[in-house]
């Protein structure tokens, strides 16, 4: 097992930087960081959606995923460490034909609504494509793994779709975007 915190607090990062896995220090706010802290917070999201009671096929994937957001966040932490595969992203290919196999075609964008799991999917949907989005940035000043980037665009559809798994799951309609709803003649 790894190593264990016997204290949480270190005082080392109060003036504004923090350690990274291979011992090298940055500012808190660096792309590396805030890269491996929307994972992060992708992964708690991910959480959240899973505190829902969920189809076992979800859940499994998703618990699957958690771990996978962690070898994902840990891979950004080490600078020049590489752990994600190709294999990842050709998982979540597979699990999301066969969540999107029984959908109705999509012939309307959706909103993000429903449910209580359906709605916290979206989020973590949104937080995934933010996650992406930082590390394409951090990918213009480092050599950063391509299978990552590859992951998090392939789990940001599958939680799009699984969001629609979970609309009908939780006997809910998706909610249809009505363009110019709210304009009056």
């Amino acid at each position: 097992m790894g190593h264990r915190l016997s204290k949480i607090y270190t005082r080392t990062g109060d003036a504004g930087d923090t350690g990274l896995g291979d011992g090298s220090r940055v500012a808190k706010d660096s792309l590396r960081v805030e890269s491996y802290g929307a994972v992060d917070e992708l992964n708690s999201i991910v959480g959240m959606v899973l505190a829902h009671p969920l189809p076992a096929t979800v859940k499994a994937c998703l618990e699957d995923v958690q771990h996978d957001l962690f070898d994902l966040g840990g891979e950004l932490s080490v600078p020049g460490y590489k752990t994600l595969t190709p294999a990842y992203s050709t998982r979540l290919e597979e699990q999301l034909d066969s969540f999107n196999a029984d959908l109705p075609m999509l012939k309307e964008f959706i909103l993000p609504a429903g449910g209580l799991a359906t709605s916290a999917c979206h989020l973590a949907r949104a937080v995934c494509r933010r996650a992406e989005r930082r590390v394409v940035s951090l990918k213009r000043d480092e050599d950063i793994n391509p299978a990552i980037i590859t992951y998090l665009n392939r789990l940001s559809d599958l939680l799009f779709v699984m969001a629609r798994v979970l609309a009908r799951h939780e006997h809910g309609n998706e909610v249809l975007w009505q363009p110019g709803r709210n304009v009056h003649p």
